[in-house]
């Protein structure tokens, strides 16, 4: 989340006219993230996030829209996009499709006790057997192909060391694939910044503009990279074993998902990295904005390799 695009407040309440939420009180930029931009959205009759995107075409809109709003009827905390007039999530709006949805309470969290990483694990299980019964089909837009076409495009920008370790990380997970694995809706983002916190309860799930049909472990493996994160980028254990543990209390991981999980980690660290170093390497301009640093993702990998115990007791 970020602001690219600057919306005005005439044009907004020109815009919210085509739906039933009264008139515009405050309008508000979100400066995080990196991909579309958001603002805070007051009116008469609420508060919302307004996303403005960046990429994504008016009519890929529907998987992730419709995505919300089936989570949200199945009881998966996530805000729930509005209509508007005609019945639809997404309309142009200062040249960019744009949504409202709703905002929710609570507040992401930058240190999780194993109490809330618990609850994310086991909420994450029940998005994916919510999930189970959705009837759109995306396929993941940063897999492997996009993640080798990218790094072909970063090689001659990047120190000749960063590059070889790229391409020797890329190489291995080219030697391994898990079709055969338990696949559906995932979040593929689900860092600490995209889960809301009321305490130890979680109020939602949150930016699913990368949601699509993918390995379910995967979508694991991005959760624990981020929420059992140490700041020396090794994994902390008991942050680890909760998720897992409040995962697989909703769904068991069957012993295929197990014998893979070293490699999925890694394949979810390498998928953060080439990211990051795309955003560093080959930035998109905007106000408000930060780039993340690729090297977080790069030492987690690096400990990923010297791991032998992965908590799959």
């Amino acid at each position: 989340m970020s602001v690219y695009t600057t919306v005005g407040r005439d044009s907004l309440q020109q815009w919210l006219q085509g739906y039933a939420l009264g008139q515009l009180l405050d309008l508000q930029g979100i400066a995080a993230g990196i991909t579309n931009t958001n603002y805070f959205v007051t009116t008469t009759h609420g508060r919302y996030v307004l996303t403005l995107f960046e990429t994504l075409r008016l009519d890929e809109l529907p998987y992730y829209l419709s995505l919300m709003s089936h989570l949200a009827k199945h009881g998966v905390g996530c805000p729930a996009p509005i209509a508007d007039h005609t019945d639809s999530f997404a309309s142009p709006l200062a040249g960019k499709p744009a949504c409202l949805v709703s905002c929710l309470d609570g507040a992401d969290v930058e240190r999780p006790s194993a109490v809330q990483c618990r609850a994310v694990g086991e909420m994450l299980a029940q998005m994916h057997k919510a999930g189970a019964t959705f009837p759109l089909r995306m396929e993941n837009p940063r897999g492997p192909r996009w993640w080798c076409r990218t790094a072909q495009q970063l090689y001659p920008q990047l120190p000749a060391e960063l590059a070889d370790a790229l391409r020797e990380e890329i190489q291995f997970q080219d030697g391994h694939r898990f079709d055969h694995l338990p696949a559906g809706v995932i979040h593929a983002d689900l860092f600490r910044d995209n889960v809301l916190m009321n305490g130890d309860a979680i109020a939602g799930f949150i930016d699913f503009y990368y949601a699509c049909n993918d390995i379910l472990l995967y979508d694991v493996a991005i959760a624990v990279n981020d929420w059992a994160r140490r700041d020396d980028g090794e994994l902390d254990d008991e942050l680890a074993r909760a998720l897992l543990a409040g995962y697989q209390s909703e769904r068991p991981l069957g012993q295929e998902e197990r014998d893979a999980w070293p490699v999925m980690l890694r394949a979810a660290a390498l998928r953060f990295w080439v990211s990051r170093l795309q955003d560093l390497y080959q930035p998109t301009s905007g106000e408000l904005t930060y780039t993340k640093d690729p090297a977080v993702f790069q030492r987690l990998l690096l400990a990923h390799r010297r791991r032998a115990d992965f908590w799959l007791d």
